[in-house]
């Protein structure tokens, strides 16, 4: 049961898997939502807010991976989970791409759902826990301020939404500047030793992240690839 009670949407539009999730979450201790198709999903969050969202990919009309890709387009950095029925890697690496904080490829145990769910909450939790710390850690690199305090990233000023997983990626390299870092240690830093990661999903969230802070994402002056081993932060003039 979780400590608190967190909301989470569920957008699929195969009424048995809606139902059934539904039930399960809630008997897990979840206040849960499950609609049909994007055009619902709008018009519920438009009246309330949710900690976590369950996107299914393949869905008539707006899929999944364009539900996912203008949310974040839009600011929201609430974690989003996409169920796929399809098995490629290949597929699961563009989830990654338009700004999901996992994949869960189906048929799946509800068990594991629950679990990459946790997961999440439990990291949102650590976000906030941080938020409320006193001491002001900052970092600098260019025309960046990252507030580990507050979770925060800023450009000359101004706000940079970060998801859960874009932040916990960035304060791991930001912290770590020089230390060349292999891709299964920064996810065991960001993400904890349970989660998961292939090589290329890592590839992936470091992109996502290159694309937020690097003027030319193709030659990165902060994140900096190590062949051979991973990637290493560079806070100075390269």
């Amino acid at each position: 049961m979780p400590d608190t009670i967190a909301k989470i949407l569920v957008l699929d539009d195969e009424a048995e898997l809606r139902s059934l999730l539904q039930r399960y979450l809630s008997e897990q201790g979840y206040t849960v939502r499950a609609v049909a198709d994007s055009a619902q999903m709008d018009k519920l969050l438009q009246r309330e807010r949710f900690d976590v969202r369950v996107l299914d990919v393949m869905l008539p009309g707006e899929g999944g991976l364009t539900v996912c890709r203008r949310l974040r387009g839009l600011g929201e950095t609430i974690p989003i989970i996409m169920l796929t029925a399809r098995g490629d890697p290949v597929d699961r690496i563009v989830d990654l791409e338009v700004g999901a904080d996992d994949y869960l490829s189906k048929p799946f145990n509800p068990r594991e759902l629950v679990a990459r769910i946790q997961a999440l909450l439990r990291r949102q939790t650590m976000l906030g826990a941080q938020s409320g710390a006193v001491v002001d850690e900052v970092v600098r690199f260019g025309p960046y301020t990252l507030n580990l305090a507050t979770c925060r990233l800023d450009k000359d000023g101004k706000d940079i939404p970060l998801t859960s997983s874009e932040f916990g990626l960035l304060k791991v390299l930001a912290t770590h500047p020089g230390r060349p870092l292999g891709r299964e240690r920064l996810m065991e830093l960001a993400r904890g030793r349970d989660h998961e990661a292939t090589d290329r999903s890592v590839d992936v969230q470091v992109l996502r992240l290159r694309r937020l802070i690097e003027e030319d994402p193709a030659s990165p002056r902060y994140i900096q690839t190590v062949w051979g081993m991973g990637y290493k932060f560079v806070v100075g003039e390269t």
